[in-house]
């Protein structure tokens, strides 16, 4: 029986709902199989690339690489843009998984911490620091629902010119319209907005990183092994890469790019306003359910997080009785929240069933 349910959970989440058809269509071409030395897969990376580009509008200093996740990112990151020190902004689980991962490789991280769900305010210090040679920031916090303000993080850089700024975008692309310019190097995985199976890291970093990672190699401190800036952009350059990836993975982020392409990013980021601003007004109208995060400034429009304290039960049964599947709330939040992605596969429709079902209770 093909489940017909809406699925919430902010990862893996809800397939673009163009994917079952690609995937048909993959397979009728043999793409799973597809050797990545071929003339075909070339003309597949450059496809993806090209598109990314376009959609999130990349300026051309920046090159894309493939891993096999984002939390593989966090270590080569480290490992190819740090000798010492880095700098982390720690708002929940995933930022701290990202400071602890440079613990770790044995780098000497300092981080700003903020209690789960607490968020910091833009008149806290930006802190500043000549040692410091990289800024860590999870611009989305999956875990707690709390998004820092893209001008908090241009301040970051500015006030550190000498640092590179490395955001973790997992779960907000494509929704956030970054001036890369201010920033060096983003990352994504594609089971949360760009709605594909997980299996796929994509990181975009510029030339100030490539010349770090190059500047690391040549004093002879190692920045890893077969997926190294240096390595990557190399096999990048002829649309490659250095192992054998998730082939299908990159050719269904194409089609995927393609398909929002001609949807719109502008069109895309104003029903993601919608569908947040409905869900947000819903909880906080409603006589026992309220936002996680209570200051707007600071509310994911990606993950909104509710606080539904002994009530969790009751409303998880009350949505999935209408095929709407929430996703838990993270850690020990786990039975007094529940989590929703707001991703581009969810449709307006979905959200105001969404919105009407949690009024009847």
């Amino acid at each position: 029986m093909i489940n017909r349910s809406i699925n919430f959970t902010p990862g893996p989440s809800q397939l673009y709902f163009t994917v079952p058809d690609h995937i048909r269509t993959a397979f009728r071409e043999g793409i799973p199989s597809l050797s990545h030395r071929s003339k075909k897969f070339e003309s597949i990376y450059r496809d993806t690339v090209d598109g990314l580009r376009a959609l999130l509008g990349l300026p051309a200093d920046y090159q894309i690489f493939f891993t096999g996740s984002a939390t593989e990112i966090w270590e080569r990151s480290i490992q190819n843009l740090v000798a010492v020190n880095s700098f982390h902004i720690v708002n929940g689980s995933f930022s701290k998984r990202y400071f602890e991962i440079a613990q770790q490789l044995q780098k000497q991280p300092v981080k700003i911490e903020f209690g789960a769900g607490q968020p910091f305010t833009a008149e806290i210090p930006v802190p500043t620091d000549p040692q410091m040679e990289l800024i860590a920031v999870t611009h989305n916090e999956t875990s707690t629902g709390v998004s820092i303000p893209l001008d908090y993080i241009y301040k970051l850089r500015a006030a550190n010119p000498q640092a590179l700024l490395v955001v973790d975008a997992v779960s907000s692309l494509p929704f956030p319209d970054f001036d890369y310019s201010k920033i060096d190097s983003a990352f994504f995985s594609v089971q949360k907005g760009f709605g594909l199976p997980a299996g796929l890291g994509v990181w975009m970093v510029n030339d100030r990183c490539m010349t770090k990672a190059d500047q690391l190699l040549s004093r002879g401190i190692s920045i890893g092994s077969y997926h190294t800036i240096p390595s990557l952009k190399a096999h990048a350059l002829k649309f490659q890469t250095p192992e054998t990836p998730n082939v299908l993975g990159i050719y269904l982020l194409s089609k995927v790019i393609a398909d929002m392409l001609r949807h719109g990013i502008k069109r895309i980021r104003n029903e993601t306003e919608y569908k947040a601003n409905i869900l947000y007004q819903a909880l906080e109208m409603h006589a026992y359910l309220k936002p996680y995060v209570a200051d707007k400034v600071f509310q994911s429009k990606t993950v909104i997080v509710a606080d539904t304290g002994d009530h969790t039960e009751k409303i998880t049964k009350l949505l999935l009785d209408k095929g709407l599947q929430p996703g838990d709330g993270y850690g020990a939040a786990k039975k007094s929240q529940l989590r929703f992605a707001n991703f581009p596969t969810h449709a307006k429709e979905h959200f105001e069933l969404l919105v009407d079902t949690l009024a009847l209770n």
